[in-house]
């Protein structure tokens, strides 16, 4: 196999899970060969750099093999290099202060409280 569709082989790789998530994915130019946007029918071939926008955020990888079908996660590794950018850590979340369920109507200070937490007031 000297080349494959670049969707079939997002797939394969499990970059998406479906290739029809590949596919949209590819004319929603979300995919890039080489730094050139492609469509779904490319002919991807070894030793392209793939680029690819996902929901884990982006992933670049330099292809190693070809595969048209789907692979176990173990072999589907070994299908490219992965040179993807360390995720962003999550940010912190903020704790919002929470009144008892039951507790009746806030009093005016907690009520100042949850406005100024809110930014509404200074």
């Amino acid at each position: 196999m000297e080349s494959v569709r670049i969707d079939r082989w997002l797939c394969a790789a499990r970059v998406y899970k479906s290739r029809t998530h590949a596919t949209q994915a590819c004319v929603g130019g979300l995919v890039r060969v080489n730094d050139d946007r492609v469509k779904q029918h490319y002919r991807l071939r070894v030793g392209d750099s793939v680029s690819a926008h996902t929901d884990g955020g982006q992933r670049i990888l330099d292809v190693k093999a070809l595969a048209e079908k789907r692979l176990a996660p173990a072999l589907a590794r070994e299908l490219f290099d992965d040179r993807s950018p360390p995720p962003e850590p999550k940010p912190k979340r903020v704790r919002v202060p929470q009144r008892d369920p039951g507790a009746g109507r806030p009093t005016k200070r907690e009520r100042r409280d949850l406005e100024r937490f809110r930014g509404r007031r200074s």
